[in-house]
């Protein structure tokens, strides 16, 4: 397995200077970040703007180079990176760059058809634990077979949508003259085949566009076409060793495993790129006598098995919400820090029109937790404050098991964030879970603390029914 460098290899190969561009307070602290792999490279700006760093800079990405390359799929805010892996289990750091989601698009759409089409994958969204579930791209597929139609409609995408595309077409007429239409989106180019290399690799080696080497049923071929594409200058590649559906999709996974397995423990650079699968595949098997809800579900079945096998991109059909949603949820669990839990910004919320007869509440920072009280005191319809106490991102129970949670963390809270200039009153509503530290809190803060609900469920008949204010 590739060593992942320390602070003590990649600091020489800064410039030294301690200019605080980065962020932070000398090269030092840079360097432990970059080991850390919380910052990124780019972070320090002389060594792109000097050409005097030029070698260092050199080295240095030799030095921090992941073992699966990092891929960039389109340009500006919406571009999507794919790769960069660092490990092969994410519990031995984090992975990074989640599997990005394309839907795809048949060229024989119509304008109507196709605008409508972008405007359901663009709009699907659903909002987790604070944050906003999106897919993420495009994959516009050949299926008129006709080079001017899918250069048409590849042009009408862009107009449409500034989101990454994947053209999708095994015709090197076809994919040439659909790029060339869009080559400053910088799409990615599906596929390169054993049979096509030499058209779509130059083509993408002088455009520097990202392309997908596609070599199914051989592990070794698809080494052999990567080889090669290497060879006449492409350097953005991505792997698809294909998808089988139902009965073979064990075949798959051992497929996508061995691919990553080599590219990280074995330091195989042929193989260390990013993992493309296809769950729309699954469709190819649909039967019109069949309930197209059975073929969804075997997309999300295939897609699952994917995304826990190291797939970096995935082509799906399915824009359901039902569909959606296992999937992105996967993806969003995987891709969190093991080390450090999802958690919010510390600080005194307000929910409504608060005035200074309002209920305060305070939970932790964890963000499970902030948003579920957040829910359930909008659901109360009550105006009210709610401290978030910092706890590193821990829930209730275990903060106050950690001694995370502490009564004069409670009351350092209180007094950071001036609540008591805020009502006209002292009375705080602790966590049922932290009743054990209400009466230390109510000796350290100097406010009297009453214990609500164990469970938040039981947070908006409380409020409701005022029994905060009872003696």
């Amino acid at each position: 397995m590739a060593k992942l460098p320390g602070p003590l290899e990649i600091y020489p190969l800064l410039p030294g200077t301690n200019c605080k561009e980065c962020g932070e307070a000398n090269c030092m602290a840079f360097a432990t970040k970059m080991a850390e792999h919380t910052v990124k490279l780019k972070a320090c700006t002389p060594l792109f703007d000097e050409m005097k760093y030029a070698k260092k800079l050199e080295k240095l990405r030799d030095l921090v180079r992941p073992p699966v390359r990092e891929v960039v799929i389109g340009t500006g805010e919406r571009a999507t990176s794919v790769g960069g892996k660092l490990v092969l289990y994410r519990h031995d750091l984090r992975w990074s760059n989640p599997t990005a989601f394309f839907l795809d698009a048949p060229d024989t759409l119509d304008a109507e058809g196709l605008a409508a089409r972008v405007k359901s994958i663009e709009d699907w969204t659903y909002v987790y634990i604070g944050t906003n579930l999106r897919l993420d791209g495009i994959a516009l597929r050949g299926v008129s077979q006709d080079p001017k139609t899918f250069a048409t409609a590849a042009k009408k995408l862009t107009e449409l949508t500034n989101w990454p595309i994947i053209l999708c077409s095994l015709d090197p007429k076809m994919l040439v003259a659909a790029a060339k239409s869009i080559v400053e989106k910088r799409p990615l180019l599906y596929a390169a085949t054993l049979d096509t290399w030499a058209e779509v690799g130059e083509f993408a080696a002088t455009h520097n566009l990202p392309l997908v080497a596609y070599a199914p049923g051989s592990l070794d071929n698809l080494a052999s076409l990567v080889s090669t594409l290497r060879a006449i200058g492409v350097e953005d590649i991505v792997l698809d060793p294909g998808t089988t559906s139902r009965t073979g999709l064990g075949n798959t996974v051992d497929d996508f495993t061995q691919l990553r397995r080599s590219a990280i423990i074995e330091d195989n650079e042929l193989l260390g790129y990013p993992i493309l699968g296809t769950p729309i595949s699954v469709w190819a098997d649909y039967k019109k006598d069949e309930a197209p809800e059975l073929t969804k579900w075997d997309e999300v079945l295939t897609a699952s098995a994917q995304i826990v096998r190291y797939a970096d991109i995935l082509i799906l059909h399915s824009v359901d919400m039902w569909t959606n949603l296992p999937i992105t949820f996967l993806r969003s669990n995987l891709y969190t820090d093991p080390v450090k839990p999802v958690a919010v910004e510390p600080g005194l919320m307000e929910f409504g029109d608060v005035n200074p007869d309002s209920p305060v509440m305070y939970t932790t920072n964890f963000a499970l937790t902030y948003f579920t009280v957040e829910s359930d005191i909008k659901q109360a319809g009550v105006k009210a404050y709610l401290l978030v106490v910092d706890t590193e991102g821990m829930s209730v129970q275990s903060a106050v098991a950690g001694r995370k949670l502490t009564a004069d963390g409670v009351a350092e809270a209180l007094e950071e964030y001036k609540v008591a200039d805020k009502v006209n009153h002292k009375i705080l509503i602790s966590p049922g879970m932290a009743a054990r530290i209400s009466g230390e809190t109510e000796d350290v803060s100097g406010w009297t603390v009453k214990v609500g609900p164990r469970d938040s469920s039981g947070i908006p008949k409380y409020l409701q029914e005022g029994k905060w204010k009872e003696e």
